[in-house]
């Protein structure tokens, strides 16, 4: 069995133009994703899938500077592009991370994948489309599926956002997903990076928790906020954009 994770990557972004190259510490945000998910104990391959666009370069660049697997597809049918992803790297289980997700946690991905592999589920997601059961901070989000299911909504997705995302049809037509939740329901918390307030929150908990290594995690950073609960107020107006 063949675990890969594919990362989607690209420099075009409607809040935030070339997020992922932003740098912190010296480094990008891409690279700060990449050293997380190559701390996970149960992970085969890792995969960066951008587009075949002129822009998109750059992000080959910085991907093959730090040794790690880059595939170009479609710009707009994200969902081509995942699957090309996953036929071309032999994947027989899928984890989906977006590469907006710099505090992405090693730790619960391996938890995740472990309770995927012990079980029988479509699909085991802690973030999800049913927002009533998401209990992680959003951007340690973590999405675990089968080839199989990808192929059937590489086959079957007809509507044009099933195809601008890579899940929205499996959600859609599955019955058989689970809910991977936390003991604490930490949804308040935003850790992704889609806007400047966002860059400035991730910034100073880098600031504060790295000394070049990756080694805090989410209770860290909790902990981190339980002692400067002002950190909330950076970007707690900002909405998450919605799946069109």
């Amino acid at each position: 069995m063949k675990i890969v994770a594919i990362i989607q990557a690209r420099m075009g972004s409607s809040r935030l133009p070339g997020k992922v190259l932003k740098k912190i510490k010296q480094k990008t945000i891409l690279s700060h994703v990449l050293n997380r998910i190559a701390q996970s104990k149960n992970i085969d391959c890792i995969v960066v899938a951008t587009t075949t666009q002129k822009i998109d370069d750059q992000i080959v660049s910085e991907v093959n500077k730090h040794g790690f697997n880059v595939y170009r597809g479609s710009e707009d049918n994200v969902l081509d592009r995942f699957y090309q992803t996953a036929v071309a790297y032999s994947a027989d289980v899928i984890i989906r991370i977006t590469s907006d997700c710099p505090l992405i946690d090693p730790e619960i991905i391996d938890k995740m994948v472990h309770f995927y592999i012990k079980n029988n589920y479509s699909l085991v997601t802690n973030a999800g489309s049913e927002m009533s059961k998401r209990t992680f901070p959003r951007g340690l989000d973590v999405e675990i599926f089968s080839m199989d299911v990808l192929k059937k909504a590489f086959h079957q997705a007809k509507l044009s956002y099933q195809k601008e995302h890579v899940t929205p049809f499996i959600y859609e037509k599955n019955n058989n997903i689970y809910y991977y939740t936390n003991k604490e329901n930490l949804s308040q918390h935003r850790w992704t990076l889609d806007t400047e307030e966002d860059f400035q929150l991730i910034k100073k908990i880098y600031n504060e928790m790295y000394s070049g290594e990756h080694n805090f995690y989410m209770g860290d950073i909790v902990q981190l906020f339980n002692r400067n609960p002002e950190l909330f107020n950076i970007n707690a107006h900002i909405e998450q954009k919605k799946v069109k």
